[in-house]
């Protein structure tokens, strides 16, 4: 399987979301940028924020969607066809309702499960054949609540978990962009022993 070469962070823009549950995919790709000294730049032709670093050798776009959630789509699609990127070469990072903080599990393929930015990718390139990495926000544990759950900021033990998450996904990252994807989520799904 191809490795990757595009990593999307979904989340909102404004600074009154930076810290929210819903933008836990910003918070992946904000630390993958801090770790390599990265700065990220708008290119208003992809809708949206890049960078470039490099995993296991390799060169890997990042890329911030500067459209709402709802229209990730179009900043994504964009930046696929402008670096000429396979969306099986890309992963898109997302918060997860039905996982708990400090989960985070691989997978390609599949529905949008509710999650509005990957509807919107998922409706424009006409399929789901792109990886993804979920991670764990909880659920409020009834429908009614998810749109303040989401869109509100977690409490000091979830951020953590969610923050701790976020590096045992970074940590198997170079496997994934390898094209690794089967050890990657191996090592990334079985229980940490503390």
């Amino acid at each position: 399987m191809a490795g990757l070469r595009l990593i999307v962070g979904l989340g909102n823009p404004g600074s009154e979301y930076i810290r929210t549950r819903h933008n836990a995919g910003f918070w992946f790709i904000d630390a993958l940028a801090l770790a390599e000294g990265v700065r990220f730049g708008l290119e208003s032709k992809l809708f949206g924020e890049t960078a470039k670093i490099t995993i296991a050798g390799q060169p890997v776009w990042l890329l911030r969607p500067a459209t709402f959630m709802n229209a990730s789509g179009k900043s994504v699609t964009a930046a696929l066809r402008y670096w000429k990127i396979e969306p099986e070469e890309m992963l898109v990072v997302h918060d997860e309702l039905d996982l708990a903080p400090g989960a985070a599990r691989l997978k390609f393929d599949g529905g949008h499960g509710g999650q509005n930015g990957l509807r919107d990718i998922s409706r424009l390139l006409g399929h789901g054949k792109y990886h993804r990495l979920r991670l764990g926000i909880g659920h409020p544990g009834h429908k009614d609540q998810v749109t303040p759950w989401v869109l509100g900021r977690p409490g000091a033990a979830d951020e953590a978990m969610i923050l701790r998450a976020i590096g045992d996904a970074a940590q198997v990252l170079p496997l994934a962009v390898q094209g690794n994807f089967p050890d990657a989520m191996t090592r990334l799904h079985t229980p940490r022993t503390q």
